[in-house]
């Protein structure tokens, strides 16, 4: 059985700070990257507000220089994924795809959390080009334009007004008759002008030759006024909600309502010791590449501080 001191489940900007911090520290950390190396910021394309970039970067290569700096330090990134974990023994003890086990004196989880989507074919065909989950880093792409915001909880109409502050145009697409977000929050897209909510209406698929130019929607869709009809937009915002990454984990450690694995404070420190969460795994509210790394940087340095304390 391999024995190492620091195990990093999961790539993106939290798992590759993560592993700069712990190789730095001369910890040797092993890192699996998972399904998606590099995280669920390589599904958009420029980023523009991840600092020291001030013509931006393609998020791959944000990805591919982080994952270089971390092996420059001694980082032992792998492909694959671990499929098991106990937690309830030490040293823990991690299986991955292969078969193989590990024997770790620290854990940091940074496997992020997966953006619900309408589960349409062209979701898939149009995402980076049209298509995305985060209005945060991508609604820059979309000053003066008209997007759709798909979604009625408080993330859809919290989506809408930042976008509303770029676009000359937002559609709230809702299926429902009504809105699901706090009161206060639907008083004020109901109030900004440029915004539009579509009440009763599903999207059936999209439309556009080099990247989306519309939306096919139905209203009242199964009803006797059913109503099919085409909506020109330049870009789809899915705000349904993200899911937490956190199957491994369950029943181990502690959990909130939504599955976001609980931190303790101002710290990335799970509900057990040794044990740490980075990035959206652990937040299910700000969502950015940046705070990711942030917090990777915190779950290093705080894995660092319990390897001492085993001293």
């Amino acid at each position: 059985m391999e024995k190492i001191q620091t195990l990093i489940i999961g790539s993106g900007p939290a798992g590759y700070t993560a592993a700069i911090y712990a190789g730095r520290a001369n910890h040797q950390p092993v890192l699996y990257a998972g399904l998606q190396p590099g995280g669920q910021l390589t599904t958009t394309t420029i980023i523009e507000n991840f600092p020291g970039f001030h013509e931006g970067i393609d998020a791959n290569q944000l990805m591919l220089e982080m994952k270089q700096q971390a092996e420059n330090y001694g980082a032992d990134i792998r492909d694959g994924s671990i499929v098991e974990v106990d937690l309830s023994k030490r040293p823990f003890i991690a299986k991955d795809e292969r078969g193989n086990e590990i024997e770790t004196q620290t854990i940091i989880i940074a496997t992020g959390a997966s953006a619900k989507y309408l589960g349409l074919a062209d979701e898939e065909k149009y995402r980076g080009q049209g298509v995305s989950a985060c209005a945060t880093c991508d609604g820059f792409f979309y000053r003066k334009r008209v997007v759709a915001v798909v979604g009625g909880g408080d993330t859809a109409c919290e989506e809408a007004m930042y976008l509303s502050g770029l676009a000359k145009k937002v559609y709230m697409i809702v299926r429902k008759d009504h809105l699901r977000a706090a009161d206060i929050m639907r008083k004020r897209v109901e109030k900004q002008e440029n915004i539009e909510i579509l009440y009763n209406t599903n999207t059936v698929g999209l439309y556009g030759q080099d990247g989306v130019e519309g939306a096919h929607l139905v209203r009242f869709k199964g009803e006797p006024n059913e109503e099919k009809f085409d909506l020109p937009i330049d870009g789809f915002f899915l705000a349904i909600g993200h899911s937490p990454n956190t199957e491994l984990f369950k029943g181990q450690l502690e959990m909130d309502d939504h599955g976001f694995l609980v931190t303790k404070g101002f710290s990335t420190a799970t509900s057990v010791e040794g044990v740490y969460a980075a990035g959206d795994v652990a937040d299910p509210v700000y969502r950015q590449g940046v705070i990711a790394a942030g917090t990777g940087s915190m779950a290093a340095i705080e894995a660092d501080r319990y390897l001492q304390s085993l001293k």
